[in-house]
């Protein structure tokens, strides 16, 4: 398996942020951490592949946002905020040694962090960064390869894998508080913590969950339903309303 992350920007203090308050980044701290991330996705089995850092584009080490990946090809996104479209020319061009690419036209936009890949079932989430003509352009894209695109509505949070991520291949993590969780009728849910409501993110890579040492309450169910969690540090990069999904591609 191939992750492709990106080294944090010195600007990330400008990042984009939409429901959280600015607080400030420790920068030093914000590399410590994404460093053991990245050990943490080598422990896991993945060959790391980081680019290098963009001092204009102060979400880029969030990579996730900027394109969706499977088997067959890689669809590079139109992000919902203008200031990180630039981002997608370093993102394609380290994809497109891997896959064939697919491009999101405009004026559609949709985030990566919306989409969440479950076997052939593709749930999009339509959110303040994702439309429905960026969903339909994403569906004739991924259909011809025999994938199911379904729109998810998201309420309270940025991106759907705020609200909802797998953790196996049948069972998936959930805050029931922001989706309709009969769009995931098919599949075991298991909920967030009450006290934890962001701890729905979760990056799951072969058997073990790479997950936010934030949310010790939720981390134990996942532990009490037999799922092997690497815990990591993500709370500078909370702060810019990242998460452990968005700091990677994952390609097998």
């Amino acid at each position: 398996m191939l992750a492709i992350t990106r080294e944090i920007s010195p600007a990330i203090a400008r990042c984009e942020l939409t429901f959280l308050a600015r607080a400030r980044i420790d920068l030093a701290r914000a590399r410590t951490q994404h460093l053991d991330y990245e050990r943490a996705l080598a422990d896991a089995g993945c060959a790391v592949e980081r680019l290098g850092t963009a001092p204009d584009l102060p979400d880029s080490v969030f990579v996730e946002h900027i394109a969706v990946a499977v088997d067959e090809c890689a669809v590079i996104m139109r992000p919902g905020a203008e200031s990180r479209r630039a981002e997608t020319q370093a993102v394609a061009e380290a994809l497109g040694r891997h896959r064939r690419l697919a491009f999101i036209r405009p004026p559609a936009t949709i985030d990566g962090g919306d989409v969440l890949v479950v076997g052939r079932r593709v749930f999009v989430g339509r959110s303040l960064r994702t439309d429905d003509a960026g969903i339909e352009q994403l569906r004739a894209a991924l259909g011809p390869s025999g994938y199911d695109v379904l729109a998810v509505a998201v309420r309270g949070c940025l991106h759907l894998k705020s609200a909802v991520t797998a953790v196996s291949a049948d069972t998936l993590l959930v805050n029931r508080a922001w989706i309709p969780a009969d769009r995931f009728a098919d599949f075991t849910l298991l909920d967030v913590d009450p006290a934890e409501p962001h701890a729905a993110n979760a990056l799951l890579v072969r058997d073990v969950v790479i997950y936010p040492a934030a949310f010790p309450h939720t981390r134990a169910r996942l532990e009490a339903h037999g799922i092997e969690v690497r815990p990591v540090e993500m709370d500078e990069l909370a702060k810019a309303e990242g998460a452990v999904t968005c700091c990677s591609l994952i390609l097998r």
